[in-house]
């Protein structure tokens, strides 16, 4: 954990942007597997983590913005608990470690909350996402759970994402291991992908290298040659010569700040000339990001910067035609790559999604499209120094989406469905880094960088 003054710094931070009332932050709970005592690997909330530290089940923060009382509610554990798990600290001592004055058991929470609301004063609590919590608001604060998100307290998501978005230094070092550990999760993926390999196998490594450094993943492994599918999770392949290999992964570290990597190789370790055209076009567009990328730039700049990069590839490879400008205006290249540049990154993988993507990479200045393919821009607001964004471009030949749009006759003037037709077989290709906006621009986090041109993936590869 970080000092106890970072956690009563981001409370005093988050309080002051909120008029009055009172703020709630429920922790997560234990999630039963298949039965109760079975439970997944705990994962505490980001926006708990954030502020009251710990990583623990069975707790809420209250902060009081007018009277500027702290309290951390909570059971201790009892003998029972004891057998099983050991000696554990008390609430009040968790809540003094971070810097809380007062703890209370979790059955008085409901009474504070009631004769707050009995008061006419304001419950300000996120949109909640698990079950378990959207049950207790209900009980709690007497609003159906289908009317939550409704109620969630703007003010709340927009004092958290100020606060979230810029890192702060210790941050920074977290997610930087977080990348070095991805950087060793890709290189070992890279050297297991040889014909005749199982993506299971391959799989079953990455995720035991992030295991094995922190906490865990920072999502479900993305591992396929099938890399076409965006968020292809199903690895019953086995590795074939001609193909390629795409592998979408991050960790988790102790402290459950994340990386998010993506490198595509040819299994077998050497790229055909047409493996290689088009990955070279994909590496363009991710070191163009990366140019682009700087305080005061929107990202949405950057990512319509660089799908013109894709398109001005494609055009030289005969897969599109036309001007440039207006195919990426159009949303013809979308066709290719079907989703946005990045999004931000730090205690969650896609950071602060769960409280509206459209609170986190938008703003007033910036607003969401509804086109094709820039719809799924998760950020596109302009940078600020200390945030941490995605730059993961790619290239994918989907025959469905091929095929519906050469049927329907989309975007004729700017694709070469002719020549399109022969790539049906080819897959994706996706290369992405983490990125730290600086003063001066952006770079790229990890001590060291994952092995990203041709040259580089051959070589290690061969190692």
């Amino acid at each position: 954990m970080f000092d106890k003054s970072v956690y009563a710094n981001r409370r005093q931070a988050v309080a002051k942007r909120i008029s009055s009332g009172i703020v709630l932050i429920p922790g997560n709970n234990e999630a039963p597997a298949n039965y109760a005592a079975n439970t997944y690997k705990f994962r505490q909330d980001s926006s708990f983590l954030y502020l009251f530290g710990w990583n623990h089940p069975g707790l809420a923060g209250v902060l009081d913005v007018d009277s500027g009382e702290e309290t951390l509610y909570g059971d201790d554990a009892d003998i029972d608990d004891i057998i099983w798990t050991g000696p554990q600290p008390s609430v009040q001592e968790l809540a003094g470690r971070v810097g809380v004055a007062r703890s209370a058991p979790f059955a008085r929470l409901a009474g504070v909350l009631r004769d707050a609301v009995a008061a006419g004063r304001r419950v300000h609590f996120l949109p909640p996402y698990r079950a378990r919590n959207m049950l207790l608001l209900e009980e709690m604060l007497g609003v159906h759970h289908s009317l939550l998100k409704r109620y969630a307290s703007l003010e709340l998501i927009r004092a958290l994402v100020a606060s979230r978005s810029v890192k702060e230094p210790r941050e920074i070092e977290e997610i930087t291991r977080a990348c070095n550990t991805g950087r060793e999760m890709h290189v070992r993926a890279m050297r297991e992908a040889r014909p005749g390999a199982l993506e299971q196998y391959i799989a079953g490594l990455v995720e035991g290298i992030a295991v094995s450094r922190g906490s865990m993943v920072s999502f479900p492994v993305i591992l396929s040659q099938n890399g076409e599918t965006l968020h292809n999770h199903d690895h019953g392949q086995v590795l074939s010569e001609g193909r390629m290999l795409l592998t979408d992964a991050g960790a988790e570290t102790s402290m459950n700040y994340c990386s998010d990597f993506t490198r595509t190789v040819p299994v077998g370790g050497k790229f055909s000339t047409r493996q290689r055209e088009v990955y070279s076009i994909v590496l363009a567009c991710n070191r163009q990001a990366r140019e682009l990328a700087r305080p005061g730039v929107t990202y949405r700049q950057v990512h319509e910067e660089t799908c013109k990069v894709l398109a001005r590839g494609l055009k030289e490879l005969g897969l599109m035609k036309g001007d440039v400008d207006e195919a990426v205006a159009a949303g013809a290249h979308a066709l290719f790559m079907p989703h946005g540049l990045g999004h931000m990154m730090g205690l969650d993988v896609h950071d602060m999604e769960d409280l509206g993507q459209v609170h986190v990479g938008y703003d007033e200045e910036t607003r969401p499209s509804t086109q094709f393919g820039l719809a799924s821009l998760r950020m596109g607001r302009r940078l600020e120094e200390g945030f941490v964004v995605t730059d993961e471009p790619g290239c994918y030949f989907i025959p469905e989406l091929i095929d519906r749009w050469r049927a329907g006759g989309m975007h004729e003037e700017f694709l070469a469905y002719d020549r399109i037709e022969a790539y049906k077989d080819f897959g994706g290709i996706r290369v992405e880094d983490d990125l730290l906006i600086t003063r001066d621009g952006a770079v790229c986090l990890g001590d060291e960088p994952v092995p990203a041109t041709v040259e580089e993936i051959e070589e290690t590869m061969r190692g």
